[in-house]
């Protein structure tokens, strides 16, 4: 053995009981209640690439950068929570408008109720195994999400910046060496995290209005033809994703998107936000049930609590007074449907009597807001603590996929809570 491989073994073994001293001291592994919001500090961290969306069913698989050499983690199911939010390019977003191979930061819970888990239920102790060359961390029990952001959004979120320090370029392709620190200077406690990226000539960089190539930069001589060249602190936001690298690297991420300055940072931003209303929309918002109060002849006044995450401008829609439709929906947020019947069909009609704001004390995943809707029609659905699809008379009325709906005359077990069948076998 070379002292190089030596010193590369060695250091991953250390690497690796660290994090399991780590992960040995942290809290216990959390168990949201059905029907509540859970604290954020509760949940368990970890980030990787997304290798697999099944988007209807609200679920997919990540290979997680844990203590050992990534490209030997296998694909880690899991699976959203009703009201579990997802951000992509600092806006809000649906997994299925998230590109494979893309970085995400993961905050996950145990399942509320394992017995209708959509993926694999695994031990509670499952992120300190060893999983041979992947190492301890990869497959954590905590596999029901509460947020699902890309590295856009959770360096948005914190005030974070990459610094450019450093390109080495042959070919249009190459690595960059960039240090994440605070927006501001006043933040002195953040950590500092240095790393080196890949590119390669498909790699997008926005500047203003514009959608620039390697070649552009290497033209207007902000980056050399060929070899190595510092950059002095060039402040940029970066698109991760991960792709295979040559030379004995283990783990190195690849660079998708540069945004060279605000302005083109917040033309993404926008695209998504718009692209996630018109999601919402058509889909309905979706909701928790609280309470019931029925009427005579089958009326009831059904109070609801819409979820948070999503653009103001939705939840500026409900108005009291206005008209509504009132929805069944599962976990996964599918619609409930009859037959040849659609959402729109089986919805409850009626009034929003009452649009209300809590004030203070709002829990992440509750948007605070709560909307009582008074309808003739009342079903299985609409008991507290059930998920609904909500949506005010202003939004267009569009029937869903086959995919995103049950067809209730033909709606199996399986149907309402899609099993984990289709997940490997090994990481049960």
């Amino acid at each position: 053995m070379t002292q190089l491989r030596f010193v590369r073994r060695l250091a991953v073994f250390f690497y690796g009981a660290c994090l399991l001293t780590k992960l040995a001291i942290a809290d216990e592994p959390f168990r949201p209640e059905p029907g509540e919001f859970p604290p954020l500090d509760k949940a368990h961290s970890y980030r990787g690439e997304l290798v697999f969306v099944d988007h209807a069913n609200r679920r997919g698989s990540i290979r997680i950068d844990g203590a050992g050499r990534f490209r030997f983690a296998g694909p880690s199911p899991f699976a959203m929570l009703p009201y579990g939010m997802i951000r992509y390019r600092g806006a809000p977003a649906d997994l299925r408008d998230i590109p494979l191979g893309t970085v995400l930061h993961v905050k996950a819970f145990l399942p509320p109720d394992p017995l209708i888990s959509s993926v694999p239920v695994l031990p509670l102790n499952n992120r300190l195994k060893k999983l041979g060359y992947a190492g301890t961390g990869v497959a954590p029990a905590e596999n029901h999400v509460f947020l699902l952001e890309d590295d856009l959004s959770h360096s948005l979120r914190h005030q974070l910046i990459w610094e450019l320090n450093e390109i080495d370029i042959r070919n249009f392709s190459g690595t960059l060496t960039a240090t994440r620190k605070p927006e501001s200077e006043q933040d002195k406690g953040a950590v500092v995290e240095t790393a080196t990226f890949s590119f390669d000539a498909a790699t997008r960089i926005w500047r203003g209005r514009e959608l620039l190539e390697v070649a552009d930069l290497i033209g207007e001589d902000m980056w050399p033809v060929s070899g190595k060249r510092e950059i002095d602190g060039q402040q940029v936001h970066l698109g991760l994703a991960w792709k295979p690298t040559p030379g004995g690297v283990f783990k190195r991420f690849h660079i998708v998107d540069i945004w060279l300055d605000r302005a083109a940072l917040d033309r993404s931003t926008r695209r998504q936000k718009e692209n996630h209303k018109d999601f919402i929309r058509s889909r309905w918002m979706p909701a928790r049930v609280d309470t019931v109060e029925y009427g005579k002849f089958g009326t009831a006044k059904v109070t609801v609590t819409l979820f948070g995450g999503m653009d103001e401008s939705l939840y500026a829609d409900f108005k009291q007074g206005s008209g509504g439709m009132l929805a069944a929906s599962e976990n996964t947020l599918k619609h409930w449907a009859s037959g040849t019947a659609g959402t729109a069909q089986m919805a409850g009609k009626g009034t929003l009597t009452e649009v209300r704001s809590a004030a203070e004390n709002i829990p992440m995943g509750s948007s605070g807001i709560q909307v009582t809707l008074e309808t003739d029609l009342v079903t299985e659905g609409f008991r507290p603590g059930r998920i609904v699809r909500i949506r005010p008379d202003t939004w267009p009325l569009v029937e869903v996929p086959r995919e995103e709906y049950l067809h209730d005359a033909q709606t199996t077990h399986e149907d309402r809570f899609p099993t984990p069948d289709i997940f490997p076998s090994f990481q049960r």
